[in-house]
């Protein structure tokens, strides 16, 4: 699953811009190493093989019919059948023997288990039977079970059905053994309107006319999977294809279904998927193994997820799938390969192999999105000409796991709510940063045997963490790669290398010692681990090393050292003085990650009072104009973020603001408004970056600029290009009064394309004015939005105006439930309060946390509260060490 995650930069998190957690973390400081008994909701006394499910929708009436025939094998002696099952009633539920006989169960629910017990009058032997049951069940209108969405376009209002189940709904589709461990094959028949399409994970079989406007649509048998990748879609559908193969000589027929009139705009997408469908099958070394792949494009949004790896089928929001020339830039077409490459990743790594319990999560996760970037970085190199990608996804990750609410990248997960909170930026990030890492440390090539003889070992099966590590032990022995992997995976936080060097008789020796990086826990005794530590030396030459403690390294000449070369390790590096002022004279000189590496590792460094504010603002003087668009990020957020810290103290905020706009307004000028012949991917993400930012540092002539192009566009749509297209109207948002407001507000309510509709009311949540704040939030509330994006509204508004929004939803709360599924309300409601400087806020998240989240659920709470928190302590201790820099420099 692809999910919306925050990983902002501890930069921003601290210098500036409000921590915002990623979906969160668990308690657990140390998880054990993973039991041999799977964790179950579930007694272990039957276990399915195979569900025949036939199902009738109706879509008018939010419900649907269902008749499931389940084969089973009883393991031992039981009295009954427990499976899982939610929202459902049911009726005509018959147990059939391997003898034919026919056993009536009594049947009963427990709602808050989300369970139905199947009991019999007599004790069941061991053996085979079959299970058939009628049931009912509910469409909802957020993305969980069988959901509905509506839709905008030209020939009125539509209505289309999808499903999404993970990682514990298929249980409101299905009565189910909904676990991932409990694998089985499934026979799909549908019921459906006669000119709707039906997509599943399987081709259709069979199509007949089943008379009064209705269809039955047969599916072929799926191959051996769990519940949650189960799929069903039906709506009025075009669908593209394109033939590739499996890796092994045999067709895939790859496919697109997008909304009627839409699918051309899904041809970037299906076309990607045939590149990364073949790059996959080469690497993973087993056969894509199923007929077809298809990527199914949804109307409407989730807040928490943008894509779904139902294993051959798919499932992604438009905004991450479709291209609209009107509006789609690079940065979107970057984001829809990307997308691909994780979710096709998983048809492998989740689909084929799957984690046994959600405790492992991470194989999932961490793994599509370090193979999302390793295979970006392959197909499209010039979208990361300076190698950096994965320099954020880890600095990223590393700004969540220094609180003390982070877990360990194997965490233990004990409920469904636990596990939907365990998709988070330590499970993603991390996980595929300590991936990026082990990879370095052991080999690309002996990395690759191992994963191959991982997926063929297990195909079709479950597995655990130890079972990754155990093959890619045996691919490359002597590294002592499992205490290193243990060590980054079953311990939370960041390790810290403090670093020091010193020459004599041409040879500089370097002493490393280990220690921890922490944000709110400054007198923490550190964790250990075993870092892989690579070294350069001045003349190029890079010495490897594990720390363990303390450790040194020994490189030829005298000059600065670099620890983290390339910087794929996961840990932060704190220079002893002279060698930082070294490689800070030398800055230049240093591959363009590695600068970044420096300047985020000392602007994190400085965040918690381990190295001196001047530290980092010297770097951003440092970096020159014709420097790499990423360095001028780095440059413009660290400044946009220092301008947030004074928020609210004009005088302080207009000298941070006089040196930010020296140091940006002459590489804006450079760049200019519009784009050149033959601007790279990043310059084009920096201009819009840059003129973001200067909005933001009130440059009065770019919102004038951005507000008159806004105006123009108004008569000539064409005239404001895709490139500036969001960054224009998210100044005139931001900024609106209420006459403009309005005008965005009649553009929403005119337009017929779902995806752009859906960006004008996202809009109208953006501004800073707070009587237009409000009039989102009342609107959030209404049908005019739509139930998808009403939750993101009030979001938005959250951003500008924490108090307000969650002060509104926790005032609305019985409606705003009925716009977040049921599973995420822990982390949406504290996540509103995210950005709060008012240590009121965390007074509110508790009381709301007391009433109204389980204990067992509080994580995302605490998180949030931690931030804020520690935001406030930390801001405080750092703007005298600014102001001094700023007025020793004269500003």
């Amino acid at each position: 699953m692809r999910r919306n995650l925050v990983t902002a930069s501890i930069t921003l998190a601290l210098f500036g811009a409000a921590f915002q957690a990623p979906a969160q973390a668990t308690a657990e400081m140390v998880a054990a190493a993973p039991s041999a008994q799977v964790t179950t909701q579930l007694p272990r006394t039957a276990r399915p093989s195979h569900y025949a499910i036939d199902v009738t929708p109706h879509a008018d009436k939010l419900a649907f019919d269902g008749k499931v025939k389940i084969s089973l094998d009883v393991l031992m002696p039981t009295s009954s059948i427990v499976l899982q099952a939610a929202n459902m009633t049911f009726a005509n539920s018959v147990l059939v023997t391997k003898a034919g006989k026919k056993l009536t169960p009594k049947v009963s629910v427990d709602a808050d288990n989300q369970t139905a017990t199947f009991t019999f009058d007599k004790p069941l032997a061991a053996g085979g039977y079959v299970l058939t049951t009628d049931y009912t069940g509910v469409i909802n209108t957020q993305a969980n079970g069988l959901f509905a969405l509506d839709y905008q376009t030209e020939a009125g209002q539509k209505r289309a059905l999808y499903t999404q189940f993970e990682n514990s709904d298929a249980r409101k589709f299905v009565p189910s053994w909904d676990e991932p461990d409990f694998k089985a094959t499934f026979d799909l028949t549908v019921n459906a309107p006669t000119g709707e399409m039906v997509v599943s994970n399987m081709p259709i079989a069979s199509e007949k006319d089943a008379g009064n406007g209705i269809k039955r649509v047969v599916f072929q048998t799926s191959p051996k999977m769990s519940t949650y990748l189960l799929f069903l879609s039906l709506g009025e559908f075009d669908r593209a294809t394109l033939m590739g193969e499996n890796g092994s000589g045999k067709p895939v027929e790859i496919g697109v279904i997008a909304q009627k009139g839409k699918v051309e705009q899904a041809r970037y997408a299906l076309e990607a998927s045939r590149d990364v469908l073949r790059e996959y099958n080469d690497y993973f070394g087993v056969p894509f193994p199923l007929p077809k792949l298809d990527n199914i494009a949804a109307p409407g949004r989730s807040q928490f997820f943008s894509a779904m790896e139902n294993w051959g089928a798919i499932f992604t929001f438009e905004s991450a799938l479709l291209l609209d020339p009107r509006i789609s830039n690079v940065s979107d077409q970057q984001r829809v390969f990307t997308t691909a490459a994780h979710e096709i990743a998983h048809q492998w790594f989740g689909d084929l192999v799957t984690m046994a319990w959600w405790d492992d999560l991470w194989l999932n996760e961490g793994f599509a999105t370090w193979m999302e970037g390793r295979t970006t970085q392959k197909l499209h190199p010039e979208w990361d000409q300076d190698n950096v990608d994965a320099v954020y996804t880890s600095r990223g990750a590393m700004g969540r796991d220094a609180y003390a609410t982070t877990h360990p990248v194997v965490q233990h997960v004990a409920t469904v709510e636990q596990a939907s909170q365990a998709f988070d930026g330590i499970t993603y990030g991390k996980g595929s940063a300590v991936i990026g890492m082990l990879e370095d440390y052991v080999g690309s090539d002996n990395w690759r045997s191992g994963v191959r003889s991982y997926i063929k070992k297990h195909a079709y099966g479950n597995a655990v963490t130890d079972d990754l590590w155990a093959e890619i032990d045996k691919a490359a022995p002597g590294k002592s790669f499992v205490q290193v992997a243990h060590d980054f995976t079953l311990q939370p936080g960041v390790p810290l290398i403090k670093a020091s060097a010193s020459c004599a008789a041409g040879k500089t020796v370097v002493a490393l010692e280990q220690g921890e990086y922490t944000i709110d826990r400054p007198g923490k005794t550190p964790l250990r681990w075993h870092v892989p530590v690579a070294v350069r030396g001045a003349d190029g030459t890079v010495a490897r090393t594990l720390v363990d403690g303390k450790a040194s390294v020994e490189l030829p000449g005298c000059g600065p050292i670099l620890v983290n070369d390339g910087q794929k390790g996961y840990y932060r590096t704190l220079y002893a003085s002279a060698q930082f002022k070294a490689l800070s004279d030398g800055f230049a000189k240093l591959p363009v990650a590695d600068q970044l590496g420096l300047m985020m590792d000392a602007s994190a460094l400085a965040a918690v009072g381990l190295q001196p504010e001047s530290d980092m603002l010297e770097l951003t003087g440092k970096v020159p104009l014709d420097a790499s668009p990423n360095l001028w990020q780095m440059v413009a957020g660290t400044l946009g973020g220092i301008d947030d810290m004074f928020e609210g103290d004009a005088k302080r905020q207009a000298a941070a603001r006089k040196y930010a706009l020296s140091r940006l307004s002459p590489k804006f000028e450079q760049l200019g408004w519009d784009n050149k012949e033959g601007d790279s991917a990043t310059t084009k993400q920096l201009r819009s970056g840059l003129i973001g930012t200067l909005s933001g540092l009130g440059d009065a002539k770019v919102i004038t600029e951005a507000r008159r192009r806004f105006d123009a566009s108004l008569a000539d749509p064409k005239s404001l290009s895709p490139d500036l297209r969001r960054t224009v109207l998210g100044i005139v948002a931001r900024n609106a009064d209420a006459v403009t407001w309005d005008k965005l507000h009649a553009m929403a309510k005119a337009e017929k394309s779902s995806m752009i509709r859906d960006q004008y009311y996202g809009l109208l949540a953006a501004a800073k004015d707070e009587a237009l704040a409000r009039r989102a939030l009342d609107m959030a509330l209404t049908d005019e939005p739509g139930v998808t994006n009403s939750a993101g509204m009030i979001g938005s508004v959250s951003r500008e105006h924490p108090d307000m929004a969650f002060d509104f939803a926790v005032a609305h709360r019985e409606q705003v439930d009925k716009l977040v599924d049921s599973t995420s309300r822990a982390r949406y409601y504290p996540g509103l309060g995210g950005n709060a400087t008012d240590p009121k806020m965390v007074d509110k998240i508790r009381a709301f946390a007391d009433a109204h989240i389980a204990a067992t659920s509080r994580r995302d709470a605490e998180t949030v509260i931690s931030g804020i928190q520690t935001r406030i302590k930390l801001r405080a201790e750092r703007k005298p060490q600014v102001d001094a820099w700023l007025k020793k420099n004269g500003y």
